[in-house]
């Protein structure tokens, strides 16, 4: 269903407060300790003795050669390579030991590396690295796998595009954030329009099946004439995705913000304003919204997947593929096989330590209820499709749905009320002014969110 997407700035303020980004239901914060690598075997040994499902393999690369001021994720700052030796050498055992446990009749389809910077590792270390997961796992080596890996512009050549290419990757991300080169400074993180260009122009070269671009909107010195430059350039590459995220600024949780001077950055009413700025100048430009952060072409496969009601949601954001198994590999990384959830270790020494002990570094996780599975499925519905359709619901779960979710339909009153959602007898749908609005809603379904709990997460638009 690809209606347009809607701003309205008085009920997007209105409804911009803190929540989760379901990327999972339950969220991080449900993962406990009691859930321990006996609860992780035992989901592995029930997943494979159905059908034949698929894999999907989240990579965590942790290490950045240089500080990005606005960077909230778990990474390690080093220009001492010999740390990416040491680091492979351990994963490679991780790889192994994860690879020995599920059943080798089952195909890896999707594979993401994520950071940090993936492209951190040299050549050589990513040639050793797609050994190791051939040797392990059933790879899926026709064009027909979604391999996908986030590059830094900053850290590859022109050459080492195709040589990824030639990996077997088949997507590529870009991290751009924004092209000003004040706002490049204010954050640290330096890199000229002219590589970008060379880079994406490599990509196509090399056949790459689909290019992202990361931007990020909220960050210090913006304004709505120098993003707007930024914008049109982006829309110049003609990148497959856009990616346009809202800057978190948290100095009290994340060290490095506070290098960012206070006085850099813009006032609340100016994101707003980046915001409808950047929504406007994309779909303009013919890019469809898909949901939360991200924008597609018309012909690309999300925007294909959004239009036929296959559109799926995991750890990496959308997927085209079908629900898989996701194992995590590398230091806090996380996983889904089954019903369950797990999180590796977020220290690099309890990470080593554990695989010195032959054990894999899974250290907290969540087994689902099916209170959960039935939450989960309207939460997907309604971050991949914008609708839930009661009876669906019903069918799977064997329950009245408006019975069910009284007090959920009752919360989202406002929201019926201010035209953000449709509801009726037998459907609950977004409207194109609540498309934006959409994590507030799914907010409604979400049985552990209390106002104190949801301050932990960002801003919702």
């Amino acid at each position: 269903m690809n209606q347009p997407v809607t701003f309205n700035r008085a009920l997007v303020e209105k409804y911009d407060r803190p929540g989760p980004r379901y990327t999972s239901y339950p969220t991080a914060p449900q993962f406990h300790s009691a859930f321990a690598l006996d609860d992780y075997q035992t989901a592995v040994r029930l997943s494979n003795t159905g059908a034949a499902k698929a894999l999907s393999l989240y990579i965590h690369i942790p290490f950045c050669q240089s500080l990005c001021y606005y960077c909230a994720c778990n990474k390690i700052i080093t220009q001492k390579t010999h740390r990416a030796v040491e680091y492979l050498e351990y994963l490679k055992r991780e790889i192994a030991m994860q690879g020995a446990l599920f059943a080798p009749s089952r195909t890896l389809t999707q594979l993401h590396l994520g950071g940090g910077t993936p492209t951190y590792l040299t050549h050589e270390q990513l040639v050793e690295l797609m050994a190791a997961l051939h040797e392990a796992f059933n790879l899926d080596d026709s064009d027909n796998h979604e391999f996908s890996i986030e590059v830094d512009p900053r850290t590859v050549n022109t050459g080492q595009i195709h040589q990824l290419r030639a990996l077997g990757f088949n997507r590529l991300s870009f991290g751009v954030q924004d092209f000003d080169a004040a706002v490049q400074a204010a954050v640290n993180r330096v890199q000229s329009e002219a590589q970008v260009r060379e880079l994406v122009a490599a990509a196509r070269e090399a056949a790459f099946k689909s290019v992202s671009v990361d931007l990020i909107y909220g960050l210090p010195l913006q304004t709505r004439a120098s993003f707007g430059v930024t914008l049109n350039k982006v829309i110049d590459l003609l990148p497959d995705r856009i990616a346009a995220y809202s800057y978190a600024h948290l100095p009290e949780r994340v060290r490095a913000q506070r290098l960012i001077r206070r006085e850099d950055m813009p006032p609340p009413e100016r994101k707003m304003e980046l915001l409808e700025l950047t929504i406007e100048r994309l779909t303009e430009a013919g890019y469809v919204y898909i949901g939360m952060d991200h924008f597609a072409l018309p012909n690309d496969e999300l925007s294909l997947a959004r239009e036929q009601g296959t559109l799926q949601r995991n750890f990496q954001g959308y997927s085209t593929h079908a629900d898989c198994d996701l194992i995590g590999l590398g230091v806090s990384s996380i996983g889904k096989v089954g019903d369950t959830y797990s999180q590796s270790v977020k220290e690099l020494s309890q990470y080593y330590a554990r695989l010195d002990e032959g054990l894999l570094p899974v250290h907290r996780g969540y087994q689902l209820n099916a209170d959960d599975r039935l939450r989960r499925d309207v939460i997907n519905a309604l971050m991949c499709h914008g609708r839930v359709e009661f009876a669906m619901i019903e069918a799977l779960h064997g329950i009245d749905f408006c019975a069910y979710f009284a007090d959920a339909l009752k919360q989202l009153r406002s929201h019926v009320d201010d035209g953000l959602v449709l509801l009726t007898d037998d459907h609950l749908t977004l409207l194109p002014q609540g498309h934006l609005m959409m994590r507030s809603v799914a907010m409604a379904f979400d049985a552990y969110l209390s106002m104190e709990s949801a301050e932990r997460f960002s801003r919702t638009v």
